[in-house]
């Protein structure tokens, strides 16, 4: 990842606004004064009061454009002449000087799922990959001024942590019993979630959850492992099959051998294992066969 210690990082800090209640009373009675003054030119008798009305009048309407309002979890970041003079968190009605610039920015959770990408894995397998994250603005500051755009640059970032995590596993049938991607979902996405965090600080973004949403193989290899796991299926229910079948064989053996029903040299019992293990290990059902001769003819 690129280092960014060379950044001259803005740290976000209280302050700025003021209570705009009580302003607002006070430009509001500025503003019925200055009236007053100016309607009442003839009956004072001078034009000092009209001056000093209009002035009234005018500080009034200069001093409306200070206002502003602020959501729950919502910001302000105050500016004067591009430099930053802090945020203001404070919910309702908000007053700063009007040469003050404001800059609001929302410091509600998000969420995002990434666009399906298609990216290899650690056997170089192409795969088809996307994730949902879900974020939030941690420092104002840092996120208006650090970075150009912190939407488009978190959406950048997504994608890269994501094809950066997809390259370090196996989609399955990891070597080893190492974690893959498609049965060790929690640790993937905590992976993720670690890189794409360390990617995003410098735009005073917190990353609070990560999961895969899709993951599936390429559409050109899809039909060639769909095959290899119904192998691997098969293979895997033959040696249940097996294990079985040899501790039902020597159960019965031991069975006969314990209630004297019949006693077996070794020969009968090589004949008895391997007829027993083609009934419960065949695929077809067992065919009854009577026997009206002797097993040494």
């Amino acid at each position: 990842m690129a280092e960014h210690g060379s950044i001259n990082r803005t740290t976000e800090r209280p302050g700025g606004g003021n209570n705009g209640g009580l302003i607002l009373l006070a430009m509001l009675a500025l503003l019925g004064v200055g009236i007053w003054l100016v309607t009442k030119i003839e009956s004072l008798g001078g034009a000092t009061q009209g001056i000093f009305g209009i002035i009234l009048i005018i500080l009034a309407s200069f001093g409306m454009a200070g206002f502003y309002s602020l959501q729950p979890n919502e910001g302000a970041a105050i500016t004067l002449f591009g430099s930053y003079k802090g945020t203001d968190r404070t919910t309702g009605l908000r007053w700063v000087l009007p040469w003050y610039g404001r800059k609001k920015i929302s410091l509600r959770v998000r969420n995002v799922t990434s666009e399906m990408l298609k990216v290899n894995d650690k056997r170089g397998n192409p795969i088809e990959i996307a994730a949902n994250v879900v974020w939030r603005v941690e420092d104002s500051a840092q996120a208006l001024f650090d970075v150009d755009d912190y939407v488009a640059f978190i959406n950048i970032q997504i994608e890269t942590a994501l094809r950066e995590t997809a390259r370090h596993y196996a989609y399955d049938h990891a070597e080893d019993e190492e974690p893959t991607l498609r049965a060790d979902a929690e640790i993937v996405g905590e992976k993720l979630k670690e890189d794409l965090q360390a990617r995003v600080a410098v735009a005073g973004i917190a990353i609070d959850e990560t999961h895969l949403m899709h993951l599936a193989y390429a559409p050109e290899i899809a039909g060639a492992m769909l095959r290899r796991q119904q192998a691997e299926a098969v293979l895997a229910a033959r040696r249940t099959i097996v294990i079985g079948a040899v501790s039902m064989v020597e159960s019965a053996l031991n069975q006969l051998s314990e209630r004297g029903v019949v006693h077996l040299d070794d020969e009968r019992k090589a004949t008895m294992v391997s007829n027993l293990l083609v009934v419960l290990c065949g695929d077809r059902d067992a065919q009854p066969v009577l026997n009206t001769g002797t097993l040494y003819g």
